[in-house]
Protein backbone atom coordinates (compact mmCIF):
# COMPACT_ATOMS: atom_id res chain seq x y z
CA UNK A 1 0.00 0.00 0.00
CA UNK A 2 0.91 3.18 -0.47
CA UNK A 3 2.67 5.58 2.02
CA UNK A 4 1.40 8.48 3.15
CA UNK A 5 2.90 12.16 3.16
CA UNK A 6 2.18 15.53 4.26
CA UNK A 7 4.62 18.14 3.44
CA UNK A 8 5.37 21.69 5.18
CA UNK A 9 7.46 23.18 2.20
CA UNK A 10 9.77 25.99 1.99
CA UNK A 11 10.87 27.57 -1.57
CA UNK A 12 14.59 28.49 0.14
CA UNK A 13 15.06 25.71 2.78
CA UNK A 14 18.18 25.61 5.18
CA UNK A 15 19.60 25.19 8.70
CA UNK A 16 17.15 27.82 9.94
CA UNK A 17 13.65 27.21 7.88
CA UNK A 18 13.53 23.20 7.06
CA UNK A 19 10.65 21.30 4.63
CA UNK A 20 9.35 19.07 6.94
CA UNK A 21 7.86 15.68 5.86
CA UNK A 22 4.97 13.73 7.79
CA UNK A 23 5.30 10.35 7.15
CA UNK A 24 2.18 8.21 8.09
CA UNK A 25 -0.17 5.25 7.21
CA UNK A 26 -3.75 4.11 7.67
CA UNK A 27 -4.37 1.90 10.73
CA UNK A 28 -8.22 0.07 11.00
CA UNK A 29 -9.62 3.65 11.89
CA UNK A 30 -6.91 5.99 12.50
CA UNK A 31 -4.11 7.58 11.01
CA UNK A 32 -0.89 6.14 12.23
CA UNK A 33 2.00 9.32 12.39
CA UNK A 34 4.81 7.29 11.31
CA UNK A 35 7.69 9.87 11.45
CA UNK A 36 8.71 13.79 10.76
CA UNK A 37 11.38 14.57 8.56
CA UNK A 38 13.41 17.64 8.20
CA UNK A 39 15.14 18.46 5.07
CA UNK A 40 17.76 21.65 4.70
CA UNK A 41 17.97 21.57 0.85
CA UNK A 42 15.46 21.14 -2.08
CA UNK A 43 18.33 18.21 -3.03
CA UNK A 44 17.02 16.51 -0.30
CA UNK A 45 13.72 16.72 -0.88
CA UNK A 46 13.81 14.99 -3.93
CA UNK A 47 15.84 12.27 -2.31
CA UNK A 48 13.05 12.01 0.50
CA UNK A 49 10.48 11.77 -1.81
CA UNK A 50 12.33 8.28 -3.94
CA UNK A 51 12.84 6.71 -0.83
CA UNK A 52 9.29 5.19 -1.20
CA UNK A 53 8.27 3.08 -4.01
CA UNK A 54 4.98 4.44 -3.45
CA UNK A 55 2.87 7.33 -1.61
CA UNK A 56 0.15 10.23 -1.52
CA UNK A 57 1.28 13.41 -0.92
CA UNK A 58 -0.38 16.58 0.25
CA UNK A 59 2.36 19.49 -0.42
CA UNK A 60 1.41 22.88 0.94
CA UNK A 61 2.31 24.87 -2.06
CA UNK A 62 0.64 25.98 -5.15
CA UNK A 63 0.90 23.78 -8.05
CA UNK A 64 -0.68 26.28 -10.96
CA UNK A 65 -0.52 29.84 -11.62
CA UNK A 66 -4.14 31.72 -12.04
CA UNK A 67 -5.25 31.50 -15.43
CA UNK A 68 -5.89 35.65 -16.05
CA UNK A 69 -1.91 35.81 -15.24
CA UNK A 70 -1.19 33.49 -17.62
CA UNK A 71 -3.32 34.25 -20.64
CA UNK A 72 -2.20 37.94 -19.78
CA UNK A 73 1.82 37.13 -19.98
CA UNK A 74 0.96 35.01 -23.21
CA UNK A 75 2.50 31.99 -21.17
CA UNK A 76 1.68 28.06 -22.49
CA UNK A 77 -2.16 27.59 -21.09
CA UNK A 78 -1.58 23.36 -21.26
CA UNK A 79 -0.12 22.98 -17.17
CA UNK A 80 3.17 21.08 -18.31
CA UNK A 81 4.45 23.26 -20.82
CA UNK A 82 3.18 25.97 -18.59
CA UNK A 83 5.34 24.59 -16.18
CA UNK A 84 8.69 24.30 -18.11
CA UNK A 85 8.25 27.60 -18.91
CA UNK A 86 7.92 28.74 -15.62
CA UNK A 87 10.91 26.75 -14.02
CA UNK A 88 13.22 28.29 -16.87
CA UNK A 89 12.59 31.65 -15.21
CA UNK A 90 15.07 33.13 -12.32
CA UNK A 91 13.29 34.34 -9.38
CA UNK A 92 14.30 38.27 -10.08
CA UNK A 93 12.82 37.71 -13.54
CA UNK A 94 9.37 36.34 -12.31
CA UNK A 95 9.44 39.38 -9.29
CA UNK A 96 9.78 41.76 -12.17
CA UNK A 97 6.59 40.40 -14.15
CA UNK A 98 4.17 39.95 -11.37
CA UNK A 99 5.00 43.31 -9.93
CA UNK A 100 4.60 45.13 -13.66
CA UNK A 101 1.13 42.97 -13.76
CA UNK A 102 -0.17 43.74 -10.51
CA UNK A 103 1.39 47.42 -11.29
CA UNK A 104 -1.49 48.06 -14.09
CA UNK A 105 -3.90 46.95 -11.86
CA UNK A 106 -6.39 49.10 -9.42
CA UNK A 107 -5.67 48.95 -6.00
CA UNK A 108 -7.65 46.51 -4.61
CA UNK A 109 -7.03 44.05 -7.29
CA UNK A 110 -3.69 43.85 -7.59
CA UNK A 111 -3.68 40.43 -7.94
CA UNK A 112 -4.83 37.69 -10.21
CA UNK A 113 -6.51 34.82 -8.25
CA UNK A 114 -6.52 31.36 -9.03
CA UNK A 115 -11.03 29.40 -8.46
CA UNK A 116 -9.40 27.38 -5.78
CA UNK A 117 -8.48 30.70 -3.54
CA UNK A 118 -11.86 31.59 -2.64
CA UNK A 119 -13.13 28.63 -1.14
CA UNK A 120 -9.78 27.33 0.65
CA UNK A 121 -8.79 31.01 1.80
CA UNK A 122 -5.75 30.59 0.17
CA UNK A 123 -2.82 33.60 -0.97
CA UNK A 124 -2.72 33.83 -4.68
CA UNK A 125 -0.34 31.75 -6.12
CA UNK A 126 1.55 34.63 -7.96
CA UNK A 127 2.43 36.25 -4.74
CA UNK A 128 5.83 36.44 -4.22
CA UNK A 129 6.44 37.89 -0.60
CA UNK A 130 4.40 37.44 2.26
CA UNK A 131 4.27 34.30 1.79
CA UNK A 132 6.29 33.59 -1.03
CA UNK A 133 4.25 31.14 -2.61
CA UNK A 134 4.79 31.83 -5.88
CA UNK A 135 8.62 30.42 -5.59
CA UNK A 136 7.65 27.80 -3.39
CA UNK A 137 5.37 26.67 -7.01
CA UNK A 138 8.59 27.61 -8.94
CA UNK A 139 11.00 25.00 -6.50
CA UNK A 140 8.16 22.55 -5.42
CA UNK A 141 6.93 21.73 -8.13
CA UNK A 142 9.98 20.94 -10.88
CA UNK A 143 11.04 18.96 -7.70
CA UNK A 144 8.21 16.77 -7.43
CA UNK A 145 8.12 16.32 -11.35
CA UNK A 146 11.85 15.27 -11.28
CA UNK A 147 10.93 13.14 -8.33
CA UNK A 148 8.43 10.69 -10.90
CA UNK A 149 4.96 12.26 -9.19
CA UNK A 150 1.90 12.26 -10.82
CA UNK A 151 -0.44 15.16 -10.61
CA UNK A 152 -4.04 14.54 -11.07
CA UNK A 153 -6.74 17.03 -12.39
CA UNK A 154 -3.42 18.44 -14.04
CA UNK A 155 -1.92 15.65 -16.14
CA UNK A 156 -3.12 12.67 -18.49
CA UNK A 157 -5.09 10.56 -16.30
CA UNK A 158 -2.76 7.61 -15.57
CA UNK A 159 -4.00 3.96 -14.91
CA UNK A 160 -1.11 3.34 -12.83
CA UNK A 161 0.52 6.10 -10.80
CA UNK A 162 3.25 5.37 -8.10
CA UNK A 163 3.54 8.44 -6.32
CA UNK A 164 0.57 10.58 -6.39
CA UNK A 165 1.21 14.58 -5.32
CA UNK A 166 -1.89 16.54 -4.77
CA UNK A 167 -2.01 20.57 -3.16
CA UNK A 168 -3.08 21.14 0.21
CA UNK A 169 -3.33 23.71 2.51
CA UNK A 170 -2.92 23.36 6.17
CA UNK A 171 -4.75 26.72 7.29
CA UNK A 172 -7.70 25.95 5.53
CA UNK A 173 -8.17 23.01 8.12
CA UNK A 174 -6.58 25.04 10.79
CA UNK A 175 -9.39 27.70 10.94
CA UNK A 176 -12.51 24.74 10.68
CA UNK A 177 -10.90 24.04 14.72
CA UNK A 178 -9.91 27.72 15.17
CA UNK A 179 -11.44 30.34 13.62
CA UNK A 180 -9.01 32.97 12.94
CA UNK A 181 -7.15 31.87 16.14
CA UNK A 182 -3.01 32.04 15.52
CA UNK A 183 -1.13 28.96 16.41
CA UNK A 184 2.13 29.52 14.90
CA UNK A 185 4.50 32.37 14.00
CA UNK A 186 8.51 32.11 12.70
CA UNK A 187 9.19 35.30 15.03
CA UNK A 188 10.62 34.06 18.59
CA UNK A 189 8.60 37.23 19.62
CA UNK A 190 5.22 36.30 19.09
CA UNK A 191 5.74 32.65 19.89
CA UNK A 192 3.27 33.28 22.66
CA UNK A 193 1.44 30.78 25.32
CA UNK A 194 -1.44 31.74 23.47
CA UNK A 195 -0.32 30.05 20.55
CA UNK A 196 0.49 27.08 22.10
CA UNK A 197 -2.35 26.82 23.28
CA UNK A 198 -4.18 27.00 19.94
CA UNK A 199 -1.73 24.51 18.56
CA UNK A 200 -2.61 22.16 21.90
CA UNK A 201 -6.23 22.52 21.01
CA UNK A 202 -6.11 22.05 17.33
CA UNK A 203 -4.15 18.81 18.12
CA UNK A 204 -6.67 17.10 20.53
CA UNK A 205 -9.33 18.11 18.22
CA UNK A 206 -7.18 16.16 15.61
CA UNK A 207 -7.21 12.96 17.39
CA UNK A 208 -10.63 13.19 18.17
CA UNK A 209 -11.52 13.54 14.53
CA UNK A 210 -13.32 16.55 14.98
CA UNK A 211 -13.39 17.93 11.67
CA UNK A 212 -14.94 17.86 8.52
CA UNK A 213 -12.51 15.32 7.34
CA UNK A 214 -13.47 12.48 10.25
CA UNK A 215 -10.22 11.39 10.46
CA UNK A 216 -8.71 10.36 13.47
CA UNK A 217 -5.04 10.68 14.15
CA UNK A 218 -2.72 8.57 16.26
CA UNK A 219 0.42 10.18 17.95
CA UNK A 220 2.70 9.14 20.63
CA UNK A 221 3.25 10.93 23.72
CA UNK A 222 6.51 12.20 21.94
CA UNK A 223 4.82 13.06 18.98
CA UNK A 224 1.97 15.63 20.33
CA UNK A 225 4.78 16.84 22.69
CA UNK A 226 6.76 17.40 19.53
CA UNK A 227 3.92 18.92 17.48
CA UNK A 228 2.87 21.30 20.31
CA UNK A 229 6.15 22.67 21.24
CA UNK A 230 7.29 23.50 17.64
CA UNK A 231 6.18 26.97 18.13
CA UNK A 232 6.73 27.54 14.04
CA UNK A 233 3.77 25.53 13.57
CA UNK A 234 6.02 23.79 10.52
CA UNK A 235 5.74 19.82 11.98
CA UNK A 236 1.73 20.77 12.69
CA UNK A 237 1.65 21.93 9.46
CA UNK A 238 2.79 19.04 8.25
CA UNK A 239 0.45 16.83 9.60
CA UNK A 240 -2.75 19.05 8.65
CA UNK A 241 -1.24 18.41 5.36
CA UNK A 242 -1.33 14.24 5.93
CA UNK A 243 -4.63 14.49 6.88
CA UNK A 244 -5.91 15.52 3.87
CA UNK A 245 -3.54 13.12 1.98
CA UNK A 246 -5.63 10.17 3.90
CA UNK A 247 -8.58 11.82 3.27
CA UNK A 248 -7.48 11.87 -0.63
CA UNK A 249 -6.75 8.35 -0.34
CA UNK A 250 -9.78 7.03 1.18
CA UNK A 251 -11.83 8.84 -1.96
CA UNK A 252 -9.52 7.32 -4.12
CA UNK A 253 -10.18 3.50 -2.18
CA UNK A 254 -13.72 4.23 -2.94
CA UNK A 255 -13.22 4.74 -6.80
CA UNK A 256 -12.53 8.44 -7.26
CA UNK A 257 -9.61 8.61 -9.86
CA UNK A 258 -9.27 12.23 -9.14
CA UNK A 259 -8.42 11.31 -5.34
CA UNK A 260 -11.20 14.03 -4.31
CA UNK A 261 -10.62 16.77 -6.21
CA UNK A 262 -13.43 18.56 -8.49
CA UNK A 263 -14.29 17.18 -11.97
CA UNK A 264 -14.55 20.89 -12.76
CA UNK A 265 -11.88 22.12 -11.72
CA UNK A 266 -8.92 24.43 -14.26
CA UNK A 267 -6.51 22.20 -15.09
CA UNK A 268 -4.34 25.44 -15.59
CA UNK A 269 -4.80 26.31 -12.03
CA UNK A 270 -4.98 23.24 -10.07
CA UNK A 271 -6.94 22.79 -7.25
CA UNK A 272 -6.83 23.08 -3.17
CA UNK A 273 -7.81 19.31 -1.72
CA UNK A 274 -10.75 19.46 -0.10
CA UNK A 275 -11.67 23.30 -0.99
Amino acid sequence: MSALLGCDFSSSPGPRKHIVLAWGHIDGARLVLESLERLQSLEDFTLALQTHVAWIGGFDLPFGLPRELVEHLRWPTRWEDCIAHYASLRRPQIRDLFAAFCDSRPAGGKFAHRATDGPAGSSPSMKWVNPPVAYMLHAGVPALLAAGAYFPGLQAPKAQAARIALEAYPGMLAREVLGAQSYKSDDKAKQTPERLIARKDLINALELGQTRWGIRLKLSHAQRDALAHDASGDALDAVLCLVQAAWAQAAHAKGDIRYGLPAEMDALEGWILGA
